[in-house]
């Protein structure tokens, strides 16, 4: 009698074994992608709020340097001895940053025509008041047009956000025009008190013309500090800003009162004016750094949220991408289970006896399956069935 021998185990094919790897594989690529490109666009977001900052630095350099150049232009025209320390010191500190962030900002050339023109300006007061007016205008221009570079260069004219925007509208552009708006009408009302009747009646169209270029900045810059304290969530900035904000508002309604003519030969009451602009101007340089700290304090918040949002795309793509892997390697190191013979009925029992095969069925050579006796043929045609005893057979 043969014994069947036990079926070999067959070795599992490469190919089913590369499958889990390559389908892995295939999902962790445009993860990979995905994380990329969200880093990508955070770091992008980051270096627009970073050049938002340093157009925010630039803008807290120049503004020493627009009030200094305000009172010089007014000491100039009314014959006052010129202060050359205080705007000589605010230019040298514009100059060293400048120096620093200028030529990423793209500041340095308008900078530079600026300064020459800050720097030909004479010692002494001019002999002709009427010139040192148009010189200190040029002057003024130029300024005006660097803190319109500052803001677009930077991106803060671009600024997302509704309360940073605002706030850099007002302290970039309308408080510095109104500033030197407030400056030319307080000086023009002392040049048109010193020309005769005939030329004074001529510049009174001048005089309104410069009147509602002062008005019209500060009215703008009360519309937006407004819907910034209504609308901003830091529980400082409509303390610090109303108070300076409301003297400034004050300020220039008394200097446009006081701009009008008190006669019919246009004379204007040019103390009390001076008097209104030196508060305004006093005003506007406690609300100019306010209004720089708060902008510069919305910009820190975006960075430390973009921060949280690299933080985030970084785990979320760790976290898949161990997933994967580990997707990966389970379906590498899997093997199919160890099918053995005796549970497929062709191994040896337990105990090593071998039963004797069934009555009919003989073994076939060693590792074949049993060979069954072929069926009985049966004769083709009418079956008849043996004879068998009836009822009446016995008594034949």
């Amino acid at each position: 009698m043969t014994v069947p021998a036990p079926r070999v185990r067959r070795r599992p094919r490469t190919p089913g074994r590369l499958l889990p790897l390559l389908l892995a594989t295939a999902l962790l690529l445009p993860v990979a992608f995905l994380v990329v490109q969200a880093h990508q666009f955070v770091d992008n977001d980051r270096e627009v709020v970073g050049r938002e900052r340093l157009g925010v630095e630039y803008l807290r350099a120049l503004g020493p340097v627009t009030d200094a150049l305000v009172d010089a232009q007014s000491a100039a025209v009314t014959g006052r001895s010129l202060r050359r320390d205080t705007l000589d010191q605010a230019v040298e500190r514009a100059a060293a940053v400048d120096a620093r962030i200028g030529g990423e900002l793209s500041t340095s050339e308008r900078w530079a025509g600026l300064r020459a023109k800050l720097e030909a300006l004479p010692e002494r007061s001019l002999a002709d008041p009427e010139t040192a007016f148009t010189v200190y205008g040029e002057v003024t221009d130029l300024l005006l047009a660097l803190h319109g570079k500052v803001r677009e260069t930077s991106g803060l004219i671009r600024d997302p956000g509704v309360d940073a925007y605002f706030l850099q509208d007002g302290v970039a552009e309308e408080m510095p025009e109104a500033m030197v708006a407030a400056g030319r009408l307080t000086d023009l009302a002392v040049l048109m008190n010193r020309r005769p009747t005939a030329e004074r009646i001529q510049s009174l169209s001048q005089l309104a013309t410069l009147r509602a270029a002062a008005l019209q900045p500060a009215n703008d810059l009360a519309s937006n500090l407004r819907a910034v304290v209504e609308n901003t969530e830091s529980a400082d900035l409509g303390a610090n800003v109303l108070t300076p904000f409301d003297a400034y508002q004050r300020a220039v309604e008394t200097m446009a009162l006081h701009s009008q003519p008190v006669d019919r030969a246009g004379t204007v009451d040019t103390t009390r004016l001076l008097a209104a602009r030196n508060e305004a101007q006093q005003a506007a340089k406690q609300l100019h750094p306010v209004l720089l700290d708060e902008i510069d304090r919305l910009l820190v918040e975006r960075l430390d949220g973009l921060d949280r949002d690299r933080l985030l795309i970084l785990g979320a793509g760790g976290l898949a991408a161990l997933l994967l892997v580990g997707l990966a390697v389970s379906g590498w190191m899997s093997r199919p289970r160890d099918t053995s013979a005796a549970s497929a009925g062709g191994g040896v029992p337990a105990g090593g006896v071998v039963p004797p095969p069934p009555s009919g069925i003989q073994w076939g050579a060693v590792g074949s399956r049993p060979v069954e006796p072929p069926p009985a043929l049966q004769p083709v045609g009418q079956v008849h069935e043996p004879d068998r005893w009836r009822p009446f057979d016995a008594a034949r």
